[in-house]
C-alpha cells in the first residue's frame, strides 16, 4: 500500500489516522487499514482485477460498491464474499474468483440461535436522507420505530457528498456540505429514544405472513411492523457499449464511495459518461481528489443537471461533449482508452466524428432507477406501506429530506396520533424542491463601476437560496419563487463575501472597485485547495462558460473557517473583464488531447454485453425478440439473462431499452420474476446459524 492510491490530503474531507493491518492477496502480503473493506483495501494496493468470468474469462473488479451486484466477489477465508460489503480482517487470506469459486466446507459446528422476532410500529428501510428525516419526525411524536441500513454508518449518498448543498436553507440545509448534513441527521436519530438503528444490516424480503427478514451483522431476525417506510433509495442505470465490461468501468456510487468515504484514489484519468448532477458532480469530486478528468460526454444537446455544477467542471478546465456517446472502451482486460462520437437527431453516431482519449476509468452516470421491491412486496402482504426520496421518485437529496419529513407526518396520522393538518405551503415547497432544472435567463450584472457589489453568474431557475438567505444587508433578493426564482443585486454590499462562500454553485464574485477603478479586485471561490495556490501565482481566469479571459496574478489567498472550507482568490484584473470573471483553470488542456490516429473499432453487430453476470449480448436478446418473443422469463430461460447474482437489477433495463428499440410496446412485454431476496444470504442463516457481521 503506498500513497499513490491514497488520498492524503483533501480540501475537504479530513485525513484521519487509522491502525494499519496486513492481509494476503493471492498469497502476497498487503497492508490495509483496520474497518476497511476488501475492495477499497485492493484498490489501494493498485488492484483492480478481482478475478475473472467462468463464462469468458474475462476480468472482474468492482461495478457498484452497494452490494447489489456481485461483480467484486472474491474468497475470503475460503468464503465467496461481496468486497465491497466485508470488512478486511487481519491476517485474512483473500484469493481472486478464478471461475466457478469452490463451495466453503460444510461442518456441523456452526452455532446456532433462536430467531428473534421484533414488532415495531414502524420499519424504516434506509438510512439516507429521507429514511433520518422521517424518523425524526417519527421520533418526535414518540413513534417507536426501526430504522435499517447495510452500511457501517447513518447517511446514505449524503455521507459520499463533498459538496454544499442545494435547496432551502430553512427546510434542507442549503449551503452546508451533504456529508456533515448526513452527520447531523445521524447524530439525531442516534440519540432519540424512541428511534433503534441497525448498521451493516440488510433487508431480504417482505414475506406474505407480515414479517421482514432482515440480517444484521450476520444474524437473521424477523421483524412484524405496522407500517414500513421504503427509503432504501436508487440503483444506478447501465449502458451498452463496445467494451462494457472491461475492469475499470463502474458506476458514480463506486467512485464516491472510495474516494470520499474511503480515501481511496482508484484511477489517475477518468472520463465520465452521463452529463446529469451525479455525473457532473462527480468530475468535481474527482478534481477535489488530485484526479485528472479527461472529459465528460452527454447524449443530449445540454447536461441535464445543473447549468452551475457543468459550468464549474468547464471553469476549471475540464471539456464537456454534449450531443456525444461513448462507442468503445478500449483495453484487455481494464480501460487503457475511450472512443466517442457526435450524434445526429436519432442518437445515432456520425461516423468521421470518433475521438479516442486516453483514460484508465470509465465512469457511468446515465441515470437512476427506483429501489422499489420492498414497495411492491409490502403491498402484496398486505403491509401498510409509505415511500420516500429516490425510492419513490429520484429526486436530489435535499427533496429527499423535505419530502422525508412529509412521509413521517402522514406514517404519525395514518397510526392515529392527534397531528395538525400538514401546511398545503409544504407540499407546494416539496414540489419546488424535487423540480428539474427550469429556463436559463440571460446574465444580469450590475452596471455600476463603483464601490464593491456581488456578481451573480447563476442564471438558470434551480431550487436555491442560500445566498439570499446569509446576505447580512438583505441585498441579494430572488426574482419570483422565493427559492426557484433568479438571485439579483439591489442594494447596498459590505464585502463581507459570505455570498461568495456559500453559493453551492460557486457562481458569486465580488468586485471591488474602491480602490483602483481601471484594475479592480474581483474575489473568487475555490475549494480545490490541494490543488495549490498562493500570492503571486499567475492564474488564467475564465467567464461564466469556462473561456479564458488572459493570464493574472494572485494578490491574496483568504482561508476562514467561517467560510466552511471555501477559499477566497482575491485577483485584479481589468475592468472590461471584472464583471466576466468568474473562476480559473486548475487542469491544463494536454490533459484532455484525444490521442493522435484511431483505435480500431470492432464492427461485430450487437457485441455490447447486456448481462454482465451472464455474459449475455444485446445481440443475443435481439434475435430473441425478432422470433416474436416478448417474455422476459422466456428469455432468462434461453440466456439466462437475469439468472445471475444481481438478479436482474442491471440488464433488466437494458433488455427492455432493446424492446423500445425494437418499435415493442413494453405493455405487451411479460415482465420477469424477480428472485425472492434482495441479496444472496447463505441457506444456514434461515435456521439461526451465526455468521460474521461480513457475511
Amino acid at each position: 500500500m503506498t500513497d499513490d492510491y491514497r488520498i492524503t490530503q483533501h480540501p475537504v474531507l479530513a485525513v484521519p489516522e487509522r491502525r494499519k493491518i496486513k492481509f494476503r492477496w493471492n498469497g502476497k502480503v498487503l497492508s490495509a487499514y483496520e474497518d476497511e473493506v476488501i475492495s477499497s483495501a485492493l484498490f489501494a494496493n493498485g488492484i483492480r482485477i478481482f478475478g475473472h468470468h467462468q463464462k469468458d474469462g474475462s476480468a472482474q473488479g468492482i461495478y457498484c460498491a452497494n452490494g447489489q451486484c456481485s461483480k467484486c466477489t472474491v474468497i475470503a477465508d475460503g468464503i465467496p464474499v461481496k468486497s465491497c460489503m466485508t470488512k478486511v480482517r487481519p491476517g485474512m487470506e483473500v484469493k481472486s474468483v478464478e471461475g466457478l469459486p469452490g463451495l466453503p466446507e460444510v461442518t456441523d459446528k456452526q452455532e446456532r440461535k433462536e430467531i428473534e422476532e421484533i414488532a415495531i410500529d414502524v420499519l424504516i428501510v434506509g438510512g439516507g436522507p429521507a429514511g433520518l428525516s422521517a424518523a425524526l419526525q417519527l421520533g418526535e411524536h414518540r413513534v417507536r420505530t426501526l430504522l435499517v441500513d447495510d452500511k457501517n454508518e447513518l447517511g446514505g449518498k449524503l455521507v459520499l457528498q463533498t459538496h454544499k448543498f442545494f435547496g432551502s436553507v430553512e427546510d434542507s440545509y442549503a449551503g452546508t456540505r451533504g456529508n456533515d448534513i448526513g452527520r447531523l441527521l445521524a447524530e439525531k436519530v442516534i440519540a432519540d429514544p424512541f428511534i433503534e438503528t441497525w448498521t451493516n444490516s440488510t433487508v431480504l424480503y417482505v414475506f406474505s405472513d407480515r414479517r421482514v427478514g432482515i440480517i444484521k451483522n450476520g444474524i437473521y431476525k424477523n421483524v412484524k411492523p405496522k407500517i414500513i417506510l421504503n427509503a432504501a433509495g436508487a440503483r444506478e442505470k447501465f449502458l451498452r457499449f463496445r467494451g462494457n465490461t472491461l475492469a475499470g468501468i463502474y458506476g458514480a456510487g463506486a467512485f464516491q464511495t472510495l474516494v470520499n468515504r474511503d480515501l481511496v484514489k482508484p484511477t489517475s484519468r477518468l472520463f465520465i459518461v452521463g452529463g446529469g448532477n451525479v455525473g457532473l458532480i462527480s468530475g468535481y469530486h474527482a478534481l477535489q481528489a488530485g484526479i485528472e478528468v479527461v472529459g465528460l460526454v452527454e447524449a443530449l444537446s445540454r447536461c441535464g443537471g445543473y447549468k452551475v455544477h457543468a459550468d464549474k467542471l468547464k471553469r476549471l478546465g475540464v471539456p464537456i461533449y454534449t450531443s456525444h456517446t461513448v462507442i468503445a472502451a478500449n483495453g484487455k482486460e481494464t480501460v487503457e482508452s475511450v472512443t466517442i462520437a457526435r450524434i445526429d437527431k436519432s442518437f445515432q453516431a456520425i461516423s468521421g466524428t470518433e475521438r479516442t482519449f486516453s483514460c484508465d476509468t470509465v465512469l457511468i452516470a446515465v441515470g437512476l432507477e427506483s429501489v422499489n421491491e420492498f414497495t411492491r412486496e409490502a403491498e402484496e402482504a398486505g403491509i401498510r406501506v409509505f415511500s420516500a426520496g429516490d425510492a419513490s421518485e429520484i429526486a436530489e437529496a435535499s427533496s429527499a429530506m423535505f419530502n422525508g419529513k412529509i412521509t413521517g407526518l402522514k406514517i404519525v396520522r395514518e397510526l392515529g396520533i392527534p397531528l395538525a393538518d400538514i401546511p398545503e405551503s409544504w407540499y407546494r415547497k416539496a414540489e419546488t424542491l424535487k423540480s428539474e432544472p427550469g429556463r436559463i435567463y440571460p446574465q444580469r450584472a450590475p452596471e455600476s463601476e463603483e464601490g464593491i457589489f456581488p456578481v451573480i453568474h447563476c442564471v438558470q431557475e434551480i431550487p436555491c437560496n442560500p445566498c439570499s438567505t446569509v446576505c447580512p444587508t438583505h441585498s441579494i433578493l430572488i426574482e419570483g419563487d422565493p427559492i426557484l426564482g433568479i438571485p439579483y443585486f439591489q442594494g447596498k454590499c459590505v464585502g463581507c463575501g459570505k455570498c461568495v462562500a456559500i453559493c453551492p454553485g460557486l457562481a458569486i464574485t465580488l468586485v471591488d472597485y474602491r480602490q483602483d477603478k481601471d484594475m479592480p479586485t474581483v474575489t473568487l471561490p475555490y475549494e480545490v485547495s490541494n490543488h495549490q495556490v498562493s500570492p503571486g501565482d499567475e492564474i488564467v481566469v475564465t467567464d461564466i462558460a469556462g473561456n479564458g479571459l488572459g493570464k493574472y496574478r494572485i494578490e491574496e489567498v483568504v482561508d476562514l473557517k467561517t467560510n466552511n472550507r471555501t477559499q477566497l482568490i482575491r485577483i485584479k484584473v481589468p475592468g472590461n473583464i471584472a464583471k466576466k470573471t468568474v473562476s480559473f483553470r486548475i487542469q491544463e488542456e494536454m490533459v484532455s488531447q484525444p490521442l493522435p490516429g484511431a483505435i480500431p473499432e470492432d464492427r461485430k453487430s450487437d457485441a455490447e454485453m447486456v448481462c454482465l453476470c451472464e455474459r449475455v449480448t444485446a445481440g443475443e436478446i435481439r434475435a430473441l425478440i425478432h422470433r416474436g418473443i416478448t417474455d422476459l422469463n422466456q428469455i432468462k430461460a434461453i440466456t439466462r439473462a437475469g439468472m445471475g447474482p444481481c438478479g436482474a437489477k442491471t440488464c433488466d433495463s437494458l433488455i427492455k431499452q432493446i424492446f423500445r428499440q425494437e418499435g415493442v410496446p413494453l405493455t405487451t412485454v411479460e415482465p420477469n420474476t424477480r428472485r425472492p431476496l434482495f441479496v444472496e444470504v447463505p441457506l444456514g442463516r434461515f435456521a439461526g446459524e451465526v455468521g460474521g457481521d461480513d457475511e
